[in-house]
């Protein structure tokens, strides 16, 4: 047999099945709430003095002093302080039945 035999012919335009769904969703993926926008910048550390010396050989620097952007998260990206209220409970059936194994047959009295 030729392959052309297990050929599938080509979806239509407007075809609605999972297949041609999820390729148009690859085309235009939707942001995800953990990337960060433009409001967003992290937290960066410069190297304001340094001090070098030479040790084994090699410059290096031995003292530094440091200046501090402070980052920020804008309140769509901040995280919760607290979990949803539904995380600490799964399910609560009550009281636990002990599990009891019948070893005999039992009949039922009159």
């Amino acid at each position: 047999m030729t392959p052309s035999v297990y050929a599938r012919p080509p979806h239509p335009e407007n075809c609605d099945c999972s297949v041609c769904w999820s390729r148009r969703a690859a085309v235009n993926p939707a942001p995800c709430r953990s990337t960060p926008c433009a409001a967003c910048r992290p937290t960066r550390v410069f190297p304001v003095v340094t001090t070098m010396a030479k040790v084994g050989g090699a410059w290096r620097s031995i003292r530094s002093t440091y200046r501090v952007e402070r980052g920020f998260t804008c309140e769509k990206h901040m995280p919760a302080r607290r979990p949803p209220p539904y995380w600490h409970v799964v399910y609560d059936s009550g009281r636990p039945t002990p599990f009891v194994p019948v070893r005999e047959p039992f009949e039922r009295e009159a």
